[in-house]
């Protein structure tokens, strides 16, 4: 019971956190929190948040969960993919403000 474009989001999320394996994204100190753990653990996040909102919903179908649960379930989805999309435009916005210093 997905659609293509939660299956699209997930997938872009999906390989987004799998960019943050790539080497030079891990942190010098061991304990320090890298900034690719920490991008890699929002999009895990979202993509969880995602996948128990589907299935919440599939088991409200069957009549497994009631309608609060599902609500709750798809709210939470929400404003962690809003998150995850804010902190996404802030990057790109400090990106393309770097682009734009001089040398």
């Amino acid at each position: 019971m997905s659609d293509p474009i939660s299956n699209n989001a997930i997938s872009a999320y999906a390989n987004t956190a799998k960019i943050t394996d790539m080497p030079g994204m891990e942190a010098d100190n061991p304990d320090k929190v890298s900034f690719g753990a920490l991008v890699k653990s929002g999009v895990q996040n979202a993509i969880d948040a995602q996948k128990t909102s589907e299935a919440v919903s599939a088991d409200a179908v069957i009549g497994k969960a009631d309608l609060t649960d599902v609500i709750s379930a798809l709210n939470e989805a929400e404003s962690t993919l809003q998150m995850v999309v804010a902190v996404r435009d802030r990057l790109i916005s400090a990106y393309q403000e770097i682009m734009r210093m001089p040398i």
